[in-house]
Parts: structure tokens; C-alpha cells; sequence
């Protein structure tokens, strides 16, 4: 038992021995590999190494991340990249760090990339390509603030203009409108005007044709009436013509004649003297005897 402990001990610096040299083996094989760009087998080499050997060594760990990085596996770069954000070697923690800066840089997270460069040069003051990345995005934020505020700018200024641009449209289409209802109200009162005048001659016209009509109807009023007075004074003359005296009408009564009857027994005696004096007419008109006077 004694001998068989102390031969395990004697082994134990063999292994070790043996160990390292095919650490140290593989290691070299990943970077010829790596120089080489197979860097698949560069992966192959290191994966062996951190996975089965358990070699826990940041600068493996760094070299299999830039493996992952060449054939653009960005999962597994990232995912190391990352532990090795925690690293006690300042420079692999340099590294890790502006190696994530440029994969956030390719998204498009500027700010969190110009973190990353950030982080780096503050882990390694002369990781120039860290400064330089830095430096570069610093500015392009700087300009592209710059120009998103010229761009506001702008867009504001353009606003403003499309803004008053709608505002001198508007007081435009305004005037106009009011233009138009003007136009509308004058053409309305002008009509209005029209109709009133046009009424105003019917009026006037129906007026005087009513004049007229009242004229003519008077003037035929007081023609008729003078008419009709001429036929009452004719109508009085023939009355009075017809008429008896008074007292003959008087007399007439008491003789208990009527007077149609004494009108009759009137023109009986007319009729009678006229021919009276129609014989006494023709007697003057005889030629008196001779020798006599016709007196």
C-alpha cells in the first residue's frame, strides 16, 4: 500500500506534464489555424480546449470569441464577448468591450456602442482602435444631432411656412367668400331694387290707368248726369207744357171735368184756331175786286 501511493505521486507531475504539452500543442495549432483563416478548426482547437481540457484562460476565451466573430457567428461571439466583459485581464476586457461596440454599432445602437468604446478605452488607455472607433462615433452622433436638429428645424420652419401658407389660403378663401356674399347681398338688393321699382311702375301704371278709368267713368258720370238733368228739365218743360194752371185746375174740379178730358177739350180748340186762321189766310191771299181797296 505504501509503494502503491508512492507511485501514484511519481505519476501525478507526469499527467500534468503531459497536459500542458498538449494544452500548449493544441493552443498552437489553434493559432496557426486561426493565422491561416481555417477558422473553423481554430474553433475546433479552442472549443477542445476550454470544453475538455478546462482550460480556463481569458486569452483562449478571447481568441475563440474572434473565431466566432470571423465566420460571423454572432451568438456565440457575443455570448463570450460578454463573460469576458468581467475579466481581470485589463486588455481582453479592452477588447471584449470594442468588440461588442462595433456589433452594436452594426444595429444601429449608437449610443450603447459609444458605451461600449467607452468601457474599453478606460480598460486599455492605449487601444487606439478603440479611441479611433470612439472618437468616429462621438462625432457622427455629434453631427448626426447636429443635423437632427438642423432637420427640426426645418421640419418647424417648413411647418411654419406650410402653417401660414393655410392661414393666407384661408383669410384668401375668406375674403373671397365674403367677396361673394357681397356680390351675392348687392345682386340680392339690387334685385330686390328691381322688383321694388317694377312694382312701384305697376303701381304706378295700375294708379293712373285707375285715374283714368275714374276720370272716363266720371266724365261719363257727369255726361250721363248732365243727360239725365237735360232729359228731368225736358221731361219738367213738357210736364209744365202739359200741365194746367192752377186755377184752371181748381176751376176744372168744381166743374167736375178731369184733366186728360180738359186737355182734350184743349186741343179740340187749338185744332179749331188753326183752322181758323188758315181760312183767314187764304181769304187775305184772293185779289180784291176792281176799283175797290183791299181794306
Amino acid at each position: 500500500m505504501k509503494y502503491l501511493l508512492v507511485l501514484l505521486l511519481a505519476l501525478n507531475p507526469i499527467n500534468d506534464l503531459n497536459k500542458i504539452a498538449k494544452v500548449n500543442k493544441l493552443k498552437k495549432q489553434a493559432q496557426e489555424a486561426y493565422l491561416d483563416g481555417d477558422y473553423q478548426k481554430a474553433i475546433k482547437h479552442y472549443s477542445f480546449l476550454i470544453d475538455s481540457l478546462d482550460v480556463a484562460d481569458d486569452d483562449v476565451l478571447l481568441n475563440l470569441s474572434n473565431a466566432y466573430y470571423k465566420v460571423a457567428d454572432s451568438a456565440n461571439a457575443l455570448n463570450n464577448y460578454q463573460k469576458l466583459t468581467s475579466s481581470n485581464n485589463r486588455q481582453v476586457k479592452s477588447i471584449a468591450n470594442q468588440q461588442l461596440g462595433i456589433y452594436a454599432n452594426a444595429k444601429k445602437q449608437h449610443k450603447e456602442a459609444l458605451e461600449y468604446f467607452k468601457q474599453s478605452l478606460k480598460s486599455d488607455p492605449t487601444n487606439e482602435e478603440a479611441r479611433y472607433n470612439y472618437e468616429l462615433l462621438k462625432k457622427l452622433l455629434k453631427d448626426q444631432e447636429q443635423e437632427d436638429q438642423n432637420k427640426d428645424k426645418q421640419d418647424q420652419k417648413d411647418q411654419d411656412k406650410q402653417d401660414q401658407e393655410k392661414k393666407d389660403q384661408q383669410n384668401k378663401d375668406q375674403q373671397e367668400q365674403n367677396k361673394d356674399q357681397e356680390k351675392e347681398q348687392d345682386q340680392k338688393q339690387q334685385n330686390q331694387d328691381q322688383q321694388q321699382q317694377d312694382q312701384q311702375n305697376k303701381d304706378g301704371e295700375k294708379k293712373e290707368e285707375e285715374q283714368q278709368k275714374d276720370g272716363e267713368q266720371k266724365e261719363q258720370e257727369e255726361k250721363q248726369g248732365k243727360e239725365e238733368q237735360q232729359q228731368q228739365e225736358e221731361s219738367k218743360e213738357g210736364e209744365k207744357k202739359d200741365e194746367l194752371p192752377k186755377s184752371i185746375s181748381d176751376k176744372l174740379e168744381e166743374m167736375k171735368i178731369s184733366p186728360d178730358k180738359a186737355k182734350m177739350i184743349l186741343e179740340a180748340m187749338k185744332n179749331q184756331e188753326i183752322q181758323y186762321l188758315q181760312q183767314n189766310k187764304r181769304k187775305a191771299k184772293a185779289r180784291p175786286k176792281s176799283g175797290k181797296p183791299d181794306w
